[in-house]
């Protein structure tokens, strides 16, 4: 299986009220790497998985209206727990319907799956993976 990956960054501030998240209960910030893998059986015909900058486009404009905000105060997450690995999911289901939308063109029609990963710091990571149905 072939793949591609890109990579963009965004930081964020939330809060994970629930004693299972100990200090991480209060109000506070996160620079996540993200990182979205891109999977197909076959190549194009011009050989490529993706087209990489329409991936890249598409990455920018599903985090662009994430960045430098306050999670809690966004009405799409309104009483949910914005863990790494919920947000994983979130980018995911915007690159999934990116692809069957025609977003990434008439190559990103052709994939199989796609991963995402957001690095929360050099030491733990989260990620999310799923066919492209």
């Amino acid at each position: 299986m072939f793949s591609v990956e890109v990579r963009d960054r965004i930081m964020i501030a939330h809060s994970l009220p629930d004693p299972f998240f100990g200090p991480a209960q209060n109000k506070h910030g996160a620079t996540f790497v993200v990182d979205v893998a891109f999977y197909r059986e076959k190549m194009t015909a011009q050989n490529v998985v993706v087209d990489i900058g329409a991936a890249l486009d598409v990455l920018n404009r599903t985090l662009k209206p994430l960045a430098y905000q306050d999670l809690d105060t966004l009405p799409q997450f309104k009483g949910i727990l914005t863990t790494t690995e919920f947000l994983c999911k979130y980018v995911f289901d915007a690159m999934a319907a990116a692809a069957k939308g025609g977003a990434l063109g008439a190559d990103g029609q052709g994939l199989t799956k796609i991963r995402v990963t957001l690095h929360e710091t050099d030491l733990a990571r989260a990620a999310y993976e799923g066919a492209v149905a």
